[in-house]
């Protein structure tokens, strides 16, 4: 029903990469990219399948979104519903653009219907609700986004008052905070139409607050434009308020990093990307990677696949 996502960095034959982690309650994925864009995570999303590109009004709107110039998207009104390959993309780009001029406009223009093509996707499961922090990379991918409750708290632990009488308001204002996280906690439990409506008028009154702290009263303006992302739990309950699923198993590559250091090849980062997620996979699932993998290179095959248990397991939780 939804998926988590998150990044951290690794290194790659002395290179700074970064590797990407999507999971669910049922397993974990790692997906080590160069960098940290929309378009990356797009790669991860498509299950290998090759990128396309469509100029739909779902693409045309988020160019607007991404701040594109209504004279910019005038000049791409010619390809307005014509879908074309990664190659032929970019050398209808540069034609408009030149080749190295406007990289940043070009850049949300790829973005921009790289989505809209994912969106339209009939070969793999389009993923429609994700859950992450507030990374940029992670805006507009899914129709649903819900951000992470604990990674919105720790800004507010940045904020470092000396006066008192901020010290004060920012404790206070924190107590209140959680006690609302505890509040959705429990409505993510029973869900109930009512109660969602007086929810989502106590975090406008909640997010409304001034205290005199400036820095305290940025942040919970800042807070209060994510509403929609944060209250994802009041439309969607089986979604957690936090990412820590994500978190923990970055970390888990985290540590493996601080042994290995790095990869050298790109055969060796797929390997350890591999084994990364089956280990990790095999703990969600309640199976032992040693025997898995045992059993998978010993060609006994006694044992169901990862995939089958997922399947199995995802049914279950449906039903």
């Amino acid at each position: 029903p939804y998926q988590q996502i998150d990044d951290t960095g690794a290194r790659v034959n002395g290179v700074n990469y970064y590797t990407q982690i999507l999971c669910n309650p049922y397993y974990t994925a790692y997906f080590t990219v160069p960098n940290k864009n929309r378009e990356n995570v797009l790669d991860v999303l498509l299950c290998g399948k090759e990128k396309t590109y469509c100029f739909t009004d779902e693409a045309y709107n988020l160019m607007k979104t991404f701040n594109v110039s209504q004279s910019w998207m005038e000049k791409l009104s010619s390809f307005k519903n014509k879908i074309f390959s990664d190659e032929e993309m970019r050398r209808k780009l540069d034609c408009v653009f030149s080749l190295n001029g406007y990289k940043t406009t070009k850049k949300k223009v790829l973005e921009a219907c790289a989505i809209a093509a994912y969106h339209q996707s009939k070969d793999i499961p389009v993923v429609t609700t994700l859950l992450s922090d507030d990374a940029r990379q992670f805006r507009q991918i899914a129709y649903h986004h819900a951000l992470c409750w604990i990674h919105d708290g720790r800004n507010y632990k940045k904020l470092r008052p000396i006066v008192p009488y901020h010290k004060e308001k920012l404790k206070a204002f924190l107590n209140s905070y959680w006690n609302f996280y505890g509040e959705l906690s429990k409505f993510g439990i029973k869900p109930d139409s009512e109660v969602a409506e007086q929810l989502s008028v106590k975090f406008d009154q909640l997010f409304s607050t001034k205290t005199g702290y400036e820095q305290l009263d940025e942040r919970i303006a800042k807070t209060k434009e994510n509403k929609e992302q944060l209250l994802k739990v009041l439309v969607l309950p089986e979604v957690p308020l936090h990412n820590n699923a994500a978190e923990l198993a970055a970390r888990a590559k985290v540590r493996k990093r601080d042994v290995s250091l790095q990869t050298i090849t790109e055969e060796g980062t797929k390997a350890n990307d591999t084994f990364m997620t089956i280990v990790q996979t095999a703990k969600k699932l309640g199976v032992s990677a040693y025997q898995y993998i045992c059993d998978r290179v010993g060609g006994t095959f006694g044992m169901p696949s990862l995939a089958q248990l997922i399947g199995e397991k995802s049914s279950i939780s449906r039903n």
